[in-house]
């Protein structure tokens, strides 16, 4: 039989070639699925909403098509978000659907609000890290596999969260609906189930190729917990959970495309300084030098420091509240017991050719949606102050962000940069990009400070 005999059968007659009939009722559900919401929601929408919701359709598709896994997860959430809509809606008034009844049904009020859904989400976020390195230390398969499979449920409940909350916000008031990526709260969250997902994706891809990255993930989820501990904490503390109007410069469209594309970049940064703080832990791993590996160490404990520094402080406060200091003294103790347990972590790793080649990837990607964010950060500037660049401190640490990187990826292109180097280069970066993100509204005005910690 010839080959092109072969690569017909495999197929559906009268289907295109290398799709079969679960592409295609998969395309058909999401349609399907899309129509729906159209006819549910679009007196609520705007025209910018109604063009995103129809452009995600055969975006969506195309990410089903090109990473299967993610296909359960489509179905999932939008089978959950289809149920909370519907609890919700069982109770109307003037403006839409009653939010009280989210605290008198038991599906809302503990599975499926959007606050319920983002508690899950940090809960198993936690328990995956935990789980993660549990398999990393003993080295069995079950606690990783196990880590896995938590991951991709707290991915579950995140973006369930996100879109449950998006629905809800539109409830409230006609003029306060928005998409969750308006606050610090609601972009921590963000963060966390993209970088979650973007790491499953590696660890899936990498799986196939017969490489096993599943030790990674206990560094690559430190970071994600370190995110969602934060966000407990504004949440809790600062109320930050409640559904708030826009402020005025918010209110504009572009801010649907910018703060997504902004945060895969932010995502995948925060992964690949991960990827090379394992990387310099499997580098030292026989170094007994304590004073070599003082630097590592002191790394750890400043990225460890940074959302306590980040964030303001109402007059009289303690510098140093009971959370953060638990906060800040367990991640320490953390970094430290990684590093004393260096030798045993360290065979565990994937070699360092596969190390080097993930931080490279993730750069590489964080790159490019970093550039596009800040292309259209350039637009909606234009739109909202009359100017594309005004040089505001917010602009100037988004450029010094795009040239660190544009310059580790330019050594690494043209001149080979790898090693040591690159992977503290790549550590370094996460430290920028933190600044760039919480500590320009903390310390700097600007025509960016929307918010405070």
């Amino acid at each position: 039989m010839s080959l092109s005999t072969t690569t017909t059968a495999r197929v559906a007659p009268g289907l295109p070639a290398g799709r079969d009939v679960w592409d295609w009722l998969f395309a058909l559900l999401l349609v399907g699925t899309g129509a729906y919401a159209w006819q549910l929601l679009h007196l609520h929408m705007d025209v910018y909403e109604k063009a995103i919701l129809v452009g995600a359709v055969p975006c969506l598709i195309a990410l089903g098509w090109f990473w299967r896994p993610l296909r359960p997860l489509m179905v999932g959430v939008g089978l959950a978000t289809g149920v909370a809509i519907l609890l919700y809606r069982r109770a109307l008034d003037d403006h839409g659907a009653d939010l009280a009844v989210g605290e008198q049904l038991f599906l809302l009020k503990y599975l499926l609000s959007s606050q319920s859904a983002i508690l899950w989400m940090s809960l198993l976020v936690f328990m995956s890290t935990v789980f993660y390195w549990i398999g990393a230390i003993s080295g069995g398969h079950t606690p990783t596999r196990l880590a896995s499979r938590m991951a991709w449920a707290s991915v579950f409940f995140g973006v369930t969260g996100s879109m449950v909350r998006w629905f809800e916000s539109h409830q409230i008031a006609p003029d306060i609906g928005h998409i969750p990526v308006s606050n610090l709260y609601e972009v921590f969250v963000l963060f966390a189930w993209l970088t979650t997902a973007y790491w499953l994706y590696y660890e899936d891809r990498f799986a196939r190729m017969g490489r096993d990255l599943g030790s990674l993930g206990a560094f690559v989820m430190l970071v994600v917990s370190a995110s969602v501990g934060f966000l407990l904490w504004y949440a809790l503390e600062r109320g930050a959970h409640e559904i708030q109007p826009l402020v005025p410069a918010l209110k504009s469209w572009w801010m649907k495309l910018h703060v997504p594309a902004n945060f895969v970049g932010y995502g995948t940064f925060a992964l690949a300084a991960m990827v090379a703080f394992a990387y310099l832990i499997k580098v030292r791993a026989q170094e007994t030098s304590w004073v070599k590996l003082l630097p590592l160490w002191l790394m750890g404990v400043i990225l460890c420091f940074e959302p306590l520094v980040f964030r303001s402080r109402p007059e009289g406060e303690s510098p140093l509240s009971s959370y953060w200091a638990v906060y800040f003294g367990v991640s320490a103790l953390i970094v430290a017991a990684i590093i004393m347990a260096r030798q045993r972590i360290a065979p565990r790793l994937p070699d360092l050719s596969v190390l080097d080649d993930v931080m490279y990837k993730a750069i590489a990607v964080g790159f490019a949606f970093f550039t596009i964010a800040t292309i259209l950060g350039a637009l909606w500037a234009a739109e909202a102050w009359g100017g594309y660049w005004s040089w505001d401190p917010k602009e100037t640490w988004a450029l010094i962000v795009w040239l660190n990187y544009a310059a580790w990826l330019h050594m690494r292109l043209v001149k080979g940069l790898r090693g040591e180097f690159a992977a503290w280069w790549a550590l370094v970066g996460l430290l920028v990009t933190s600044f760039a993100f919480l500590g320009v509204n903390m310390f700097l005005s600007g025509l960016h400070s929307y918010g405070s910690l």
